[in-house]
């Protein structure tokens, strides 16, 4: 059986609401966080640097529970998903497919995810397995978990780093969808987007390529 199995930041879900929260609770402006977010980006670096920038010695944990202490933890809704998302989803599983959501999520937002009662026959977060990527464990858990052998299993995501390349180590398939920071920046590098088995411009692109 052919597993697909997405990556959910700037893959399914546009985090603009995530990063506005974010400068909201750390106290600058939206656009401000937005520049931090691209010189992460463009340096290589873990996205939660950009909020280290801002306040150092963020303790990134402790900084999610008082935001849900304070009534504004994260939050995903239907309007937080990229216009692709529900019908590819869909279109994938009428065809046969097994379909999950793995990425390095917060248990929180797996709970949301799990409320929006997506297409998908599985949702898990690397909070809730205890391994973020790009730990290989991540990778060894996630051929336990979906159906198939490694080379049946398509991993979607937007990063090159934490995505397409500890997924093609461990022997998945993969896609990288140019979008997001991440998506759009190391698409078209040989060591980014070259790494994956194909790069496509919009999810809508998988039920053809996989049929």
């Amino acid at each position: 059986m052919i597993s697909v199995v997405f990556d959910v930041g700037e893959t399914l879900v546009d985090d603009t609401r995530e990063w506005r929260a974010w400068a909201d609770w750390l106290g600058v402006p939206p656009h401000t966080m937005s520049a931090l977010v691209g010189a992460v980006t463009a340096q290589g670096r873990d996205n939660a640097d950009a909020l280290r920038l801002i306040r150092p010695g963020l303790d990134l944990l402790a900084e999610r529970q008082a935001r849900i202490d304070a009534g504004c933890g994260e939050q995903i809704t239907k309007a937080d998903l990229y216009g692709d998302v529900l019908k590819t989803l869909a279109d994938l599983r009428a065809q046969g497919l097994w379909v999950g959501i793995a990425g390095n999520q917060t248990t929180r937002a797996g709970d949301c995810l799990r409320a929006l009662d997506l297409p998908a026959d599985a949702i898990i977060t690397s909070q809730e397995w205890g391994v973020a990527k790009p730990d290989p464990r991540f990778f060894a858990r996630l051929t336990e978990w979906a159906p198939g052998a490694p080379d049946e299993i398509v991993y979607v995501g937007d990063h090159p780093a934490n995505d397409t390349e500890p997924a093609k180590a461990a022997g998945l398939r993969t896609v990288l969808v140019r979008r997001g920071p991440w998506g759009y920046l190391w698409a078209d590098d040989p060591a980014g987007g070259g790494a994956a088995d194909w790069v496509v411009d919009s999810l809508a692109e998988l039920p053809g390529l996989l049929r």
